[in-house]
């Protein structure tokens, strides 16, 4: 088994801890590992550290080669240009062919928040066996929703495959991130998961699958599976890399192709989108408050989120649903109910060029 996790998102929900070169990846948001370290870890004795390959943002391999010194460092790659997850996962699936042609190959982002560990190994070991008996199908995971959520595609299961150890599934379609009313339909419906971003294929599987979909990128990437192992390798990257069109794996091949199955999750899940998440995983005291700062005061403070990266002191008084994260350099406060306003604040900073605070 070869495991890619792509970690090239940047994390602007979580600014101003999450920056350009240091992004949520990178941060120790949920206990006092960091999400790619957390996510490495996960997969225990799954793979050998050989078969791990890690595809982010080229600014991005020197520390995450530092945070993973058990993985090869040829094995971290760098992206010249942000493309989304389809040309990152023909990459991907370049690189191990040139290696194993015939390897089965998982997919994961660095940031999702996944437990018990050794249910989610059981569970990649069971998709292994799907595809060991069906080489040409496609697996993914879907997640039970319990609210109806806005902020994730669905996946809409069909028949369900028999003699399996896990529920596992025919996918009848893939759905992008509906509106309110949509999205409570199929949870009443009860046959909808949500898109977990976690897949097992043969790597010439999706090869192959992207050849037949997406012949102009896949002639980017050929190009680049060229030269894997030469001295040109890393200025073929940046030329064909870049001249990508960038789109996603659900649209590039998720969506087009046949032979596709989920597994229903038999594991906890969380895909850790903002600040307001951190309290599922940190918990709360018995205002509701998640505090993770060395010093602070709370007086007649509740539902609040407060971080600071050092020892800063932090005293709130008559504070409710707030955000409060500090660092060297910048501070946010905000209405907890409007955090998904923070992209915004992100962007305003770009348009004013402070650069050193993105």
């Amino acid at each position: 088994m070869h495991v890619t996790i792509m970690a090239g998102g940047a994390g602007t929900r979580f600014w101003p801890a999450s920056r350009n070169q240091n992004p949520k990846q990178l941060l120790n948001l949920t206990g006092e590992r960091s999400m790619i370290q957390s996510t490495v870890d996960r997969l225990g004795d799954l793979c050998d550290p050989q078969n791990i390959l890690v595809v982010t943002n080229e600014l991005l391999v020197d520390a995450i080669r530092e945070q993973l010194p058990g993985v090869p460092a040829e094995s971290i790659i760098g992206e010249p240009a942000k493309r989304d997850t389809a040309p990152c996962v023909g990459l991907a699936a370049a690189w191990i062919m040139s290696a194993d042609p015939d390897a089965t190959m998982v997919v994961m982002p660095a940031d999702h928040v996944i437990s018990p560990d050794s249910v989610f190994q059981d569970a990649l070991r069971h998709a292994e066996s799907v595809v060991d008996a069906d080489p040409s199908a496609i697996v993914t995971f879907g997640i039970q929703p319990n609210y109806p959520a806005e902020v994730f595609g669905y996946i809409e299961r069909g028949d369900a495959i028999s003699d399996q150890a896990l529920p596992t599934f025919d996918v009848v379609r893939f759905r992008e991130k509906p509106d309110a009313e949509t999205a409570k339909q199929f949870l009443e419906a009860g046959t909808f998961y949500w898109n977990s971003g976690i897949f097992v294929w043969k790597a010439k599987t999706i090869w192959e699958a992207l050849q037949k979909h997406q012949p102009e990128m896949c002639g980017h990437l050929s190009a680049i599976a060229d030269a894997i192992g030469s001295d040109s390798f890393a200025e073929v990257l940046r030329k064909e890399f870049t001249a990508i069109k960038g789109t996603s794996i659900d649209y590039a091949v998720m969506e087009r192709y046949e032979n596709v199955k989920v597994i229903e999750a038999p594991y906890r899940w969380d895909d850790l989108g903002n600040w307001t998440a951190v309290p599922r995983q940190r918990g709360v005291d018995d205002q509701g408050n998640t505090v993770d700062a060395e010093r602070t005061i709370t007086l007649d403070t509740s539902n609040t989120i407060i971080r600071s990266d050092d020892d800063h002191l932090i005293v709130t008084l008559g504070m409710e649903d707030c955000i409060i994260v500090r660092t060297a350099d910048a501070t946010l406060i905000a209405n907890r109910n409007n955090e998904a306003a923070i992209k915004q604040v992100v962007k305003e900073l770009e348009d004013r060029g402070w650069n050193e605070y993105l």
